[in-house]
């Protein structure tokens, strides 16, 4: 099984798309972090009932990202949005760059989401 964060993150961009019995399952165990015991206590099932439904949402998990690619590309915007800001804080930092300072203000102001 993969990490709780993992499963956390992928069920953040597909969990509508999985049965409501197995939205259940993962949000108790995974976002509540609930034992299983606990969970198939509160849903009255059996804890095996419960991993079962853990594992084949986790399975429709990794196929949706497989398929569709959403939480894969959301790190690489994350990623080159991380080095854009390294780049303007280095220019920033360098002699001379007044001329392009309300540039780099902008860059930052379109990078938070500000209107």
């Amino acid at each position: 099984m993969n990490s709780k964060t993992e499963i956390s993150l992928l069920y953040d961009f597909y969990g509508e798309l999985l049965k409501t019995s197995q939205q259940q399952v993962v949000e108790l165990y995974v976002n509540e972090d609930l034992s299983l015991s606990e969970v198939a206590e509160l849903l009255g099932i059996s804890r095996q009932g419960v991993r079962d439904s853990l594992t084949r949402a986790e399975k429709k998990l990794l196929e949706y990202e497989s398929k569709l690619g959403l939480l894969s590309a959301y790190r690489k915007r994350r990623e080159r949005e991380g080095a854009i800001r390294g780049l303007i804080a280095q220019i920033k930092q360098t002699e001379g760059c007044g001329a392009v300072l309300p540039r780099l203000n902008e860059i930052e102001d379109l990078l938070r989401g500000d209107d």
